[in-house]
């Protein structure tokens, strides 16, 4: 059941920067279905494996990332909300002047024209701010400015935030939101390869070998394959974000709910869990191997995350999310299995 209202105007122009990344597309595709197709796409659409996620979309204009604020300088047109999910997001990347070029100058420069053209905006930020989750995971104003994220990739995100929240009220846009995405998995994410959610790892492997590996713990605390994680299934990420979008569109959203929110599930599963999930979905025996986790992210690996939701319910947004087997089956049965894109 989608969180949009029939009377939402439709017609609404919304920006969706990411468009042919794995949640920009899911969200256009969320934003088609319900109606919405005045829709301006940004991202750098050259990439030629990602065609599949946008080419069958309903939007009016698409445009470069890099010049997308020269279009704009050009066209002038008339935007009522802008959803920003454009990011680097290879936790691998090492090269800190690459996140900090995409998540954090072009984010500033999104913030800066939402506030200049007062439009809302929500932005995706990351669960990678928390680093090892040594100050909990809650989505607090004051966490930020402590936090310890484990690589570059969570470092500019957590430096967004900060920047963000430190502007004052009449430098932001009238309605924003950061939402900190968690463990995300679902259709169109298949180009990203090492960084695709290890669902998707784990459907190729188990098809060709009937078996999967999963990383051995190398901490005493956690047994092989029981490290804990908060997966969110996509069409609950954008089902979210459509919430939030129809309020800001209607004006009920009050600047005092303004701020970073944890988009997670609340309540972490285990990889062992995870691939369980995997093999009942295609329909075959649970057969599952561990290996040693590779060195270069041993020292910056994760055991352990939960978003505590409950900021996002204190809002209004009540709809239950997928639990871990109904989002795996969905998603193995409906886009893995027929190898199909939303």
């Amino acid at each position: 059941m989608s969180s949009m209202p029939p009377y939402i105007n439709r017609t609404a122009a919304i920006v969706v920067t990411g468009a042919a990344g794995f949640i920009g597309s899911c969200m256009v595709q969320w934003l088609n279905e319900n109606g919405f197709e005045n829709l301006l796409l940004v991202d750098d659409f050259g990439v030629e494996e990602k065609r599949k996620n946008w080419e069958s979309k309903k939007y009016t204009s698409i445009i470069e990332r890099q010049a997308f604020f020269d279009w704009l300088a050009d066209q002038q047109p008339t935007i009522d909300l802008i959803i920003h999910l454009g990011a680097r997001t290879d936790t691998t990347e090492f090269n800190y002047s690459i996140h900090e070029a995409l998540n954090v100058r072009y984010s500033e420069d999104i913030w800066n024209y939402a506030t200049l053209h007062q439009l809302p905006l929500i932005y995706a930020s990351s669960a990678a701010t928390y680093g090892a989750g040594e100050l909990g995971y809650n989505d607090d104003h004051q966490s930020p400015e402590k936090l310890k994220p484990l690589n570059p990739y969570g470092v500019s995100k957590n430096e967004f935030d900060k920047w963000a929240l430190q502007q004052s009220s009449d430098h932001q846009p009238p309605c924003w939101t950061g939402l900190k995405f968690f463990n995300v998995y679902g259709p169109n994410e298949y180009h990203k390869h090492r960084m695709a959610s290890v669902i998707w790892h784990a459907v190729n492997q188990i098809k060709a070998k009937g078996v999967f590996q999963l990383f051995k713990s190398h901490r005493p605390d956690f047994a092989d394959g029981e490290q804990l994680r908060d997966f969110i299934y996509v069409k609950d990420v954008v089902e979210v974000i459509g919430w939030m979008a129809a309020r800001m569109l209607q004006n009920q959203w009050d600047e005092t709910c303004n701020g970073l929110y944890n988009l997670g599930t609340g309540k972490a599963r285990s990889f062992n869990d995870l691939i369980t999930a995997s093999f009942n979905a295609l329909s075959l025996p649970v057969n599952i191997q561990y290996i040693d986790m590779p060195a270069d992210i041993r020292n910056t690996y994760q055991y352990f995350t939960e978003a505590n939701m409950q900021k996002l319910r204190n809002v209004g947004y009540q709809q239950p999310m997928h639990t871990l087997e109904e989002g795996v089956t969905d998603y193995v049965t409906h886009y893995l299995q027929p190898v199909t894109t939303w």
